[in-house]
């Protein structure tokens, strides 16, 4: 993740940035903060001179505890010194650090009990380093997992102690706090898809948060690859100045056709703005492609984005027409269309492609039709290793503890244990794919090897590089290193992107009608739902 080469400091440049730890907590002060925050955890600096795994020093700064961990203390001691009494001093510790020779469980709480004597006057919790082979905050990881390592700590100690990590719904937070394992409960990515999230939850509404769905893709994949933090179900998230909604100048009958993400953002952004907004899907539910997304484990959660539409696009009166295929003939009232129609799985161009054994990503992933025992996944982009992840998910019988080897005895350093071995898989899978890069390369920086080594574990073969040649009774006919193959199947399973579906607005546009094309409808290469969301908002402010 760090693209930077380590190199140990001198003793003159750790004092300096000790003293820089201050001079930021003043300037902190001065811009108007009640106080600071120290991080100490997942694997950045503080951490990395606590854990014998970087620090192998042998002078003041390493060696025994005492020694290891004097950087975070005279950091804590300095700030706190910097802040005075008043402003709150809140050090986020490592709870676990989920790495080999990370802290062991008696030293991280000696480590609190030292912040606590030094001034401290919160204690948050971080779990894992950013290396660690460990996933701490995807989707996959299961809501409050990491709420053990808290109580803990807050058991050993007298300073208030925060319970953090993949906990998203107040229900959670509140039964967290009720049963005493933490005294509060820090959020960072709940408050990017709803900056109005603790607001709700005290008016008595929180059906109407937009639920954070633990996908990283708008928020931390970004910043690791240099880019800037948002949130895929709220593109406003850290572009506030950007996305300004105004009362609309004339208010208009808006048709949107299509209630998949793009659909579901403009109309209810142009419902906001003062429009009258209808919005119609041949499907019977809110969600589109979100409603498949939902099966693949680990997304159940995605679930909540379209229940969130649908309350907030009944609050503003938006007309709901599901389960109504649209047709231009029943359009002519309206003054704007829109065409968030989405997309067409691309049809397979082969020899054999009309094979009884040849089905869509949609009819696995929609329950329409089952897999057989060999399955071979043709494209290995985000679509490929969903439906992967969907066949393997049924073999999964060991709880996520288990699966990753973490140890809550906290028997070893860095809280690890050797991971449970998956029974063997029920059906062999493999996924294919033509280009030579490696299977996955497109998947998000801080989610993607989680689902490779998932696979991995689940003998999931993938194979790039090779040419597709015909399907017949045997199977699929491939050449890869200059060699021809059979892939065994019984199932093939075809997932080669998609076309946008713009039949619609051809029929529109052929009757004189304007319409606006949005989301997938308007562009199906390289989309997503981030870029879906987006496009909706910014056409649904700009109608």
């Amino acid at each position: 993740i760090n693209s930077h080469a380590p190199r140990e400091l001198s003793d003159a440049e750790i004092e300096r940035t000790i003293a820089d730890y201050a001079r930021a907590a003043r300037l902190a002060i001065a811009a108007g903060y009640d106080g600071v925050e120290v991080m100490a955890s997942e694997g950045y600096l503080i951490n990395e001179f606590m854990a014998p795994r970087t620090n192998k020093r042998t002078d003041r700064w390493g060696g025994d505890l005492h020694g290891r961990m004097r950087f975070c203390v005279e950091v804590v001691r300095s700030v706190r010194a910097a802040l005075g009494e008043a402003p709150m001093l809140s050090v986020r510790l490592s709870m676990v650090d989920l790495v080999e020779d990370g802290l062991s469980a008696d030293e991280v709480v000696l480590v609190a009990k030292a912040l606590e004597d030094t001034g401290c006057d919160l204690l948050n919790s971080g779990i894992g380093w950013h290396e660690a082979r460990v996933p701490t905050i995807a989707h996959t990881v299961p809501q409050g997992a990491w709420s053990w390592a808290t109580a803990r700590v807050k058991a050993a100690i007298g300073i208030p102690v925060a319970a953090s990590n993949r906990i998203k719904t107040p229900e959670l937070a509140e039964s967290l706090l009720a049963e005493g394992q933490a005294d509060l409960v820090s959020m960072a990515r709940p408050l990017l898809a709803d900056a109005a999230f603790a607001a709700k939850v005290s008016a008595g509404e929180p059906q109407s948060i937009n639920s954070c769905i633990g996908c990283n893709q708008g928020c931390l994949d970004p910043i690791f690859s240099g880019g800037a933090a948002t949130c895929l179900v709220n593109p406003r998230a850290g572009r506030e100045g950007e996305f300004i909604s105004r009362p609309a100048c004339r208010p208009q009958r808006i048709a949107v056709i299509g209630a998949g993400p793009a659909g579901m953002a403009c109309a209810l952004e142009a419902a906001k703005r003062g429009h009258d907004v209808a919005l119609f899907d041949a499907a019977t539910e809110l969600g589109g492609q979100f409603v498949l997304a939902r099966r693949v484990p680990g997304k159940e959660e995605y679930l909540a984005t379209p229940a969130y539409y649908a309350q907030a696009l009944a609050r503003l009166g938006v007309e709901l027409h599901l389960g109504h295929p649209a047709k231009a003939a029943d359009l002519g009232a309206y003054d704007q269309i829109v065409i968030a129609t989405g997309i067409t799985p691309r049809r397979l161009d082969l020899p054999g492609a009309d094979h009884a054994k040849v089905v869509g990503y949609e009819d696995i992933l929609s329950g329409r039709k089952r897999a057989g025992d060999k399955v071979a996944i043709m494209g290995s982009g985000g679509i490929g290793f969903d439906v992967a992840l969907y066949l393997a998910g049924e073999d999964r019988d060991c709880d996520f503890n288990a699966e990753w080897g973490i140890d809550r005895g906290f028997s070893s350093r860095g809280g690890l244990c050797e991971p449970q071995a998956p029974p063997p898989p029920r059906r062999s899978i493999t996924m294919l794919q033509r280009k030579p890069d490696r299977p996955g390369a497109g998947l998000g920086k801080t989610t993607g090897w989680i689902h490779k080594a998932h696979l991995q574990r689940h003998q999931v073969e993938m194979l790039a590089g090779l040419t597709y040649r015909a399907i017949d009774d045997a199977g699929l006919h491939i050449t890869l290193n200059g060699s021809d193959r059979l892939i065994e199947a019984d199932t093939i399973i075809i997932c080669i992107g998609q076309d946008s579906n713009r039949a619609l607005a051809e029929q529109l546009r052929e009757m004189g009608r304007e319409v606006h094309l949005v989301g997938g409808a308007r562009d199906a290469s390289k989309l997503d739902a981030l870029a879906a969301f987006e496009d909706g908002t910014r056409l649904g402010l700009a109608l």
